[in-house]
């Protein structure tokens, strides 16, 4: 199993470039206010890694965080992604910069091709190549990319992509796509780790009563040691909070294994072979 031991751990990429194992998505965090105090209260905490992408609308006011915070820019992990309508070479060269400028940054440490738009997706990862070619990306990668998809995209890729952000929790645990990713040296990322609140299983309310922690938080833990990195979502700085606190116990490879046979195939989100957006 793999050992961390504190928020602030990190892992090197497929290109070496470190990233937080640990971070805050912002996915329906409303642009404004709302999304300005999770990302301070995430940064307050300890959390490095900040998720969003163009289509949550707000990007804007993670960069405004991000400015306010006073951690230095060298410490914050920022990842963003391009959206399906912009999917295409010349275009997404267009939105990563709109996005650049929204989040007040000139260099993103992550830039993902959100979903596998047929027929659009190796022409947009072409076009991520060439920003990271160009130093305007740390890092590039996917998002919600099967086996397939990642087969077809490596045949004509130039740079393998370093991480692929996938939904990833125990009713649906990736294990076939895990271990793709592992041989093809692609770090998996869970979205939706806690399951869109979804937490009432038994295994879980049992383990988080042994060692005095919630569910989510005996599913936080079960990602790390399964070597994945997550970014849970909150709004709430107690929670925010909360999530975080991982490090200072540790399954058992018999309850990992519990929890592994949740597993049900079942997504809460959409179904990346077969979406219209």
């Amino acid at each position: 199993m793999i050992q961390i031991g504190s928020i602030s751990d990190k892992i090197k990429l497929n290109n070496g470039v470190e990233i937080p194992w640990f971070g805050l998505g912002v996915w329906q965090t409303k642009e404004g206010q709302e999304v300005e105090r999770a990302v301070e209260a995430a940064l307050k905490t300890g959390y490095r890694l900040i998720d969003t992408a163009a289509a949550y609308g707000n990007e804007e006011g993670v960069g405004r965080a991000l400015k306010a915070s006073g951690v230095a820019r060298n410490e914050v992990f920022v990842t963003t992604k391009v959206w399906n309508s912009n999917q295409g070479y010349d275009s997404t060269l267009r939105a990563f910069e709109d996005s650049r400028r929204k989040l007040g940054l000139d260099v993103v440490d992550l830039y993902l091709v959100h979903w596998p738009v047929a027929g659009k997706y190796k022409e947009t990862y072409r076009a991520l190549e060439k920003l990271y070619k160009d130093g305007l990306v740390r890092a590039i990668g996917v998002s919600n990319f099967q086996v397939h998809h990642l087969e077809d995209l490596l045949h004509s890729s130039e740079v393998v992509p370093a991480v692929n952000q996938v939904e990833c929790h125990p009713l649906l645990n990736q294990r076939e796509l895990r271990a793709f990713c592992d041989r093809a040296n692609i770090k998996l990322q869970a979205w939706s780790p806690l399951m869109q609140g979804n937490l009432d299983v038994t295994v879980l309310n049992e383990l988080a009563e042994k060692y005095f922690k919630t569910p989510a938080q005996i599913i936080l833990r079960w990602d790390l040691q399964h070597g994945l990195l997550t970014i849970p979502k909150s709004v709430n700085p107690a929670r925010i909070e909360e999530n975080a606190a991982l490090f200072d116990f540790e399954l058992t490879e018999a309850e990992m294994a519990s929890i592994d046979k949740l597993d049900r195939h079942h997504r809460f989100g959409p179904d990346p072979d077969n979406f219209n957006f």
